[in-house]
């Protein structure tokens, strides 16, 4: 897709096109590192540089195609000005369900009645939008999000979806101003730090493993797409995946002390993890010298006195990884106790993992899964945006339009492949 593009306000000659990963890695690795990445992976604003609170900052690292790879059909796009690489962006197109977006058309609209939307649609990911600070504001990501667009365009997808933070104004800007992009979600993401020792499990919860074929079958009485937005079509390949580390249930046990006469319990929490260690790190930027000398203390004293059950974290302010679950689910009056249980099981396997510092879920914050999950504020984002465009219709509204707002009981599945 190399060629010329001309945009207004341009100020230099941008030439778009694909990556080619033997020739362009180094560059692209030196245009990461060039770019301040907040937590939704958006660049900071402007560049500008400022006085920032504490916050949580993402850097990644190996493929730079990691995060749509697993997608048949992605791309890396970059700009180049003269011989300097000046900017990269991201896509891949995935077939997601829809939720019940057919029950969301007005009901003066007998054709939209007769003719609900399909289940499953093809929407394009746009991500890792990187644009060098001395080359911002040139009208370079404009042009390499059109690039993307059009790339997605010509391969069927319905929508094109991005994720930023309600405080990246340049990156909403960009977006839902000069491309008509909507907001229309707002996952939670709470995290808590994996400590240094193990956390309980209490013994009226068993926790199994299910295999993943197995657990695809689970999922599909448990996440009906009818029900469920942006459920990945190749569900069993995430399933399936070398970095799930497996998918687990907690029930209640069988002791006669829960059940009655032999029945079983109603109530289960279900969950899946997936290790993000090897290809992306968080940070913590902007912490006082205090609060660091503070948490090194804590860690000192917990490992000098290990009976005291000190609550010490590793140390956040060097590059550390992250377990992220997925695919959460839960039912009866215990299904919080258990989805705490299968917590405390991610926690406890993370704790194997040198790499890892944090575990973390993203979740709609009206789930009432995410009131369940254990989380600390400081590991936690709620500035999170989805935005959603439509592509195939870009004259009007049509019943293939996405809800502005998610229809009641719907669930959200955030793909951690994309995080």
């Amino acid at each position: 897709m190399a060629g010329k593009v001309g945009m207004e306000r341009v100020a230099v000659e941008v030439t778009v096109r694909e990556l080619d990963v033997e020739r362009d890695l180094p560059a692209v690795e030196e245009l990461e590192r060039r770019c301040e990445v907040g937590l939704s992976g958006d660049q900071a604003d402007g560049g500008k540089k400022k006085k920032r609170s504490m916050s949580l900052c993402v850097e990644q690292i190996g493929d730079p195609l990691a995060r749509v790879r697993h997608a048949p059909e992605h791309v890396m796009l970059v700009a180049e000005c003269g011989q300097e690489m000046v900017g990269v962006i991201k896509a891949c197109i995935k077939m997601v369900s829809r939720g019940s977006i057919g029950s969301s058309s007005s009901s003066g609209s007998v054709a939209k009645q007769q003719q609900p939307a399909a289940a499953y649609v093809k929407v394009a990911f746009i991500l890792g939008l990187r644009v060098s600070p001395s080359h911002r504001r040139l009208g370079i990501a404009t042009a390499l999000v059109k690039a993307a667009e059009e790339w997605s365009r010509k391969r069927g997808a319905a929508h094109a979806s991005m994720a930023t933070t309600q405080s990246n104004k340049a990156s909403l800007a960009l977006f839902t101003g000069r491309f008509g992009y909507k907001p229309f979600r707002r996952p939670l993401l709470l995290g808590r730090p994996v400590h240094a020792r193990w956390l309980p499990v209490t013994s009226r919860h068993r926790v199994l493993q299910l295999p993943p074929t197995l657990a695809a079958a689970a999922y599909a009485r448990l996440l009906p797409a009818r029900d469920t937005e942006f459920l990945p079509a190749d569900l069993p390949a995430l399933l399936a995946h070398k970095l799930t580390l497996g998918t687990f249930v907690a029930i209640e046990s069988s002791d006669g002390r829960t059940a009655g006469a032999g029945a079983p319990s109603p109530s289960f929490a279900v969950l899946s993890v997936w290790d993000q260690t090897r290809s992306l790190r968080l940070r913590v930027d902007g912490a006082p010298a205090l609060l660091r000398h503070s948490l090194a203390a804590v860690r000192a004293l917990d490992r000098a006195a290990p009976w005291l059950r000190v609550p010490s974290v590793p140390d956040i302010f060097r590059p550390f990884g992250a377990y992220l679950i997925y695919g959460v689910s839960m039912s009866g009056p215990e299904g919080p106790a258990l989805l705490r249980t299968l917590c405390s099981h991610a926690h406890n396997m993370a704790r194997n993992n040198p790499a890892c510092g944090v575990v973390a879920a993203d979740l709609s914050p009206d789930d009432p899964a995410a009131a369940a999950i254990p989380s600390w504020r400081r590991f936690s984002c709620d500035e999170d945006v989805w935005c959603i465009k439509n592509l195939s219709d870009t004259n009007a509204a049509s019943s293939s339009d996405w809800p502005a707002s998610a229809p009641p009981g719907s669930v959200l599945f955030v793909d951690p492949r994309e995080f």
